[in-house]
């Protein structure tokens, strides 16, 4: 990457993203502190593609990202956010999103997010009087791909509210059972109240 931050077309068009079977491949002799996460997580909690995906976004605790690091020598990091991208480290401090890149030929693999945590508690961005101890916080698929649960994906997509979160809401619901359900609902009530989900949830039958 050259000096000077990509725009959002420049880094649309570099990603080829892993899927959550090939990242796991690639980090299986890393300690246990990372997750899949976004749209990609709430697939998995269905067990089943929702939607076509574009990348591929895992969270990791901001103090544990080196050891993600060291799984993947020879790649190279940027720092994404606000539709941009830059060369690591500048924007980190600023920014929660961190690219793996592929040097001989550019391409995007991974998007990892690091997380704020207070010991083994992770802290959620968006509001930091919500947090989770990793063991609530953490899902595994039945060949032990770890993501994130569906409640906090869907928190931190109700802001954008864009098609495919939307899409990945109504795919998702269904699937929640009634604490899941009732923890967004409190969660959205505080941190994005009168949102149109909080509706949609309290009618909610199965």
């Amino acid at each position: 990457m050259a000096g000077r931050p990509l725009s959002v077309e420049e880094c649309d068009q570099l990603w080829q993203a892993w899927t959550p079977a090939e990242a796991a491949e690639r980090l299986s002799s890393t300690p246990p502190c990372w997750y899949v996460a976004a749209g990609w997580a709430l697939d998995l909690f269905v067990g089943g593609l929702g939607r076509e995906h574009s990348d591929l976004e895992i969270g990791v605790p901001r103090a544990r990202f080196a050891e993600i690091v060291d799984a993947f020598p020879g790649y190279e990091w940027d720092v994404g956010g606000d539709g941009h991208g830059w060369p690591f480290p500048e924007e980190a401090d600023n920014q929660h999103q961190t690219w793996l890149r592929e040097p001989a030929t550019g391409p995007y693999r991974l998007d990892v997010f690091r997380e704020p945590h207070r010991g083994d508690r992770w802290v959620c961005r968006r509001d930091t009087s919500i947090t989770l101890p990793c063991d609530e916080l953490i899902l595994r698929t039945a060949d032990g791909i770890p993501y994130v649960i569906p409640e906090v994906v869907l928190l931190f997509k109700a802001k954008a509210r864009q098609a495919k979160d939307e899409t990945d809401f109504l795919h998702t619901l269904p699937a929640m059972d009634r604490p899941r359900r009732s923890r967004l609902s409190g969660w959205l009530s505080r941190v994005h109240p009168g949102h149109p989900w909080l509706e949609t949830l309290s009618n909610h039958r199965y």
